[in-house]
């Protein structure tokens, strides 16, 4: 190897390290879960389609999980995500103008029963406000 390549190539490690990445956004929601509609939501989560989640990366989303959980006889979601893009607003209405994603949406939105503040926004799921992080 040359010495000036060898050089470079070091100050360019050397400067990547240096250079620390945006944090990612967090974001977390709540909706509830019809009972009746449970087990076809578990299915469709357990066979998620390919296009979907594709979608959801190219739209800079990363760890996103839902969780199930009952409380007081009651079934709820809780979505958790990460976003390391840099406008949320424009990758969302990406995601929303996916033929694969609205299809996909067609069959999970009818399985969740939104909480009042959501339902009273026209939205499936309530934003959650985030209280404590370690990173």
């Amino acid at each position: 190897m040359k010495p000036r390549f060898a050089l470079a190539l070091g100050l360019m490690s050397l400067l990547s390290a240096c250079v620390k990445p945006e944090p990612a956004q967090r974001y977390a929601w709540v909706t509830g879960l019809k009972a009746g509609k449970a087990d076809y939501y578990r299915q469709l989560h357990a066979n998620p389609w390919p296009g979907v989640n594709r979608m959801l990366k190219e739209c800079n989303i990363r760890n996103f999980s839902i969780h199930e959980r009952e409380i007081e006889g009651k079934l709820y979601l809780f979505a958790y995500l990460e976003y390391t893009g840099s406008d949320f607003a424009a990758d969302m209405r990406k995601l929303a103008e996916d033929p694969e994603t609205v299809r996909w949406w067609k069959e999970t939105d009818p399985c969740q029963a939104p909480l009042p503040d959501a339902a009273a926004a026209g939205k499936i799921w309530a934003d959650t406000r985030e209280l404590y992080y370690l990173p």
